[in-house]
This record gives structure tokens, sequence and C-alpha cells, in this order.
């Protein structure tokens, strides 16, 4: 069952693809990236192949610090993954670095989340090859 923090339990997975299995690897190593494009240079996430703006196929990771704002949220209150009993949170966060990128995560903090509320990303380890990307108040 996830834990307070939405952490999933080891059993469950991410499933990486050819786009997002660079993105995981560095993230398991705590590096927090987004793809920056070499022709127009705009900032992307989630990972993709071409660039939406120009569509070239060229590219780059970028580092960029996990900072944001919560844009909203949810209670999950429904054991969607086997042996989850309890509720947790679910938030999604724009970026600070990539206004335009959304990205979601587990909450880390011990009040509900506010809308604007500032955050920054913490890593959440699950194994030797996998970090999640949780979310808690900025300090």
């Amino acid at each position: 069952m996830p834990d307070r923090y939405g952490r999933p339990p080891r059993g469950v997975r991410p499933t990486p693809d050819r786009d997002s299995k660079d993105w995981w690897d560095r993230l398991a190593g705590h590096e927090f990236t987004v793809q920056r494009c070499d022709t127009c240079h705009t900032d992307r996430f989630p990972a993709r192949a071409f660039c939406p703006a120009c569509r070239t196929e060229r590219w780059h990771w970028e580092a960029v610090s996990p900072e944001g704002t919560v844009e909203s949220w949810i209670v999950n209150r429904r054991p969607f993954m086997p042996g989850s009993t309890e509720p947790y949170v679910v938030v999604l966060v724009r970026l600070a670095a990539v206004p335009g990128c959304l990205i979601h995560g587990g909450w880390d903090g011990d009040l509900e989340p506010e809308y604007g509320q500032a955050v920054q990303g913490v890593y959440a380890d699950m194994g030797d090859d996998l970090a999640l990307l949780n979310w808690r108040p900025a300090e």
C-alpha cells in the first residue's frame, strides 16, 4: 500500500518508454532534468522525441531545480493498487524553471496543499535503480 506520501509499494514500478528511460535513470541519480531543444531552445517535459515548437529531433537534457507551485491536487481514496487502503494526496505542480510544464507526484506535507503554494521536489528512493519525485512545501 502507498505510504502517507503517496509512494507506491515496491512491486508497482513505472514503465519507462523510449522517450522517458533516460529521464528515469537521471531521476534515480537525484538529478531533475527537462529536455531543451538544440534548435529553438524550448524546454519541455515530459520527454518526447520531437520538439513541439519547431519539430526537430535535436535536444539535450538540462538540469533544473525541482521547484514550482501547486496547480491542483487530489486525495485518492480508492485502492487503485493491490493492497492500498489509505487515502493519499497526489499534487500537480507547475515548474518554476519551465512554466509551461506540469508534473505530478506524491505530497510530502503535513497539511493539505494549497493552490499556488511554493513547493520543492524531494527524491523518494524506491530501490537501487528507481526514485520518484514527491513534493513538499518550500522552506
